[in-house]
């Protein structure tokens, strides 16, 4: 099947494969893409020992780092190379260790250069750990081949 006859879900599940295998930080982070769609992503994530901080709950940059991770392979499932321009994360639970979180990620909004993605932390559970809100911007170039992505054009 050529390149031009893809599905949409077809060229998401690309997307995702080609910007993992390059993802050296969420792959040294455990995390594993569990569905992908256009525009949605779902990425789990065991709590480690590494992960703890003094209170004995997992630290929030790494719940920051699951619901970043999964904005970006949301709003990348078009193969038009995006960034974040913005995010914010509000922490309602504790991660603990052992605790497998799956992060969801949906697009609330995809106009021109922009859009807007929540992402919601649960743990296995079913219980919300954490609420993050992203706000994405398109570059030029393809997810799927890195060279033709301009990697200095930012908002």
């Amino acid at each position: 099947m050529s390149e031009s006859q893809l599905t949409p879900q077809q060229l998401a599940e690309a997307c995702a494969e080609s910007m993992f295998s390059r993802d050296h930080a969420s792959q040294g982070l455990g995390m594993r893409i569990t569905h992908m769609a256009p525009g949605y992503a779902e990425l789990t994530m065991t709590v480690r020992q590494d992960m703890v901080q003094g209170h004995g709950n997992c630290h929030g940059g790494f719940l920051f780092a699951l619901a970043d991770s999964t904005f970006a392979f949301a709003c990348n499932s078009y193969d038009e190379a995006t960034v974040a321009a913005g995010c914010s994360i509000d922490y309602l639970g504790p991660g603990q260790l052992g605790d497998v979180l799956t992060a969801t990620a949906e697009e609330r909004s995809r106009r021109g250069r922009t859009g807007i993605y929540d992402i919601t932390l649960r743990n296995q559970h079913g219980d919300t750990v954490a609420l993050f809100r992203g706000r994405s911007y398109k570059i030029r170039g393809s997810v799927r081949r890195l060279e033709d992505t301009a990697a200095g054009d930012t908002p």
